[in-house]
């Protein structure tokens, strides 16, 4: 594989693996694409989806979020929501350029980072959450903690609670765990992201409303700005 071009010249292909689709866009342009993922979805028809639907864009490098933890840029597991065929992938070969792979809440907590120390919500399907700290990334799994009645963080604040709760009390339960996880992580303040981060009213003390657009600013982010660095 030939080397990796300046950080100043690179052309950047973001990609946001989610677990009802998969959404693409490049640092030279404004267009986002996108196309259905859900459990049947393999990496291998990931990649290929992706290479037809960006095949009129040029890019040198590529960035990942990926449903799931991603340890020192590796898949431990498989997925939950998706289908298989993450683990051990090789997607700097399948793709034929230099790939950076993290979880997606944590690409989009590093676009959605302006200071200090700030954890994300991501409000989707489950719970997705990161945090940052003086600009360096740490990929979190609260959502899959039990929170309380037996039940986890994301079946309180995730699709599943949003359904089981209503609109209404699914509101005050976003706003005691986001209360009670900033204060256990001491953050300066809380991002709420994520497709239903529409739903809410009313934002926690010290809470901002974030994007699923800053997802594309934390691909643009791993390869430019240094923020591919961990805790």
């Amino acid at each position: 594989m030939e080397p990796t071009p300046k950080a100043q010249a690179l052309r950047i292909l973001a990609i946001d693996v989610g677990s009802t689709h998969v959404k693409v866009k490049c640092s030279t342009g404004d267009d986002v694409r996108k196309l259905p993922s859900g459990r049947k979805m393999t990496a291998d028809h990931m990649v290929a989806a992706v290479q037809e639907l960006t095949q009129d864009w040029d890019y040198d490098v590529i960035s990942m979020g990926f449903p799931g933890p991603v340890i020192h840029g590796k898949i431990p597991h498989e997925p939950g929501r998706i289908g298989p065929g993450w683990v051990h992938y090789d997607f700097e070969k399948a793709f034929g350029r230099p790939v950076k792979i993290i979880n997606d809440a944590a690409m989009q907590a590093i676009g959605s980072y302006e200071s200090g120390r700030m954890l994300l919500l991501d409000l989707g399907t489950g719970l997705g959450t990161a945090l940052m700290v003086d600009g360096v990334v740490q990929p979190l799994e609260m959502g899959h903690l039990l929170y309380k009645k037996g039940r986890t963080y994301e079946e309180y604040v995730g699709l599943r609670g949003l359904k089981r709760l209503g609109k209404r009390r699914w509101r005050k339960a976003v706003a005691k765990v986001a209360e009670d996880l900033s204060a256990a992580l001491e953050s300066d303040y809380v991002v709420l992201g994520g497709g239903n981060a529409k739903f809410l009213k009313e934002l926690p003390v010290n809470g901002r409303l974030g994007s699923n657009a800053n997802a594309f600013i934390g691909g643009f982010r791993m390869w430019t700005d240094g923020y591919a660095r961990q805790l």
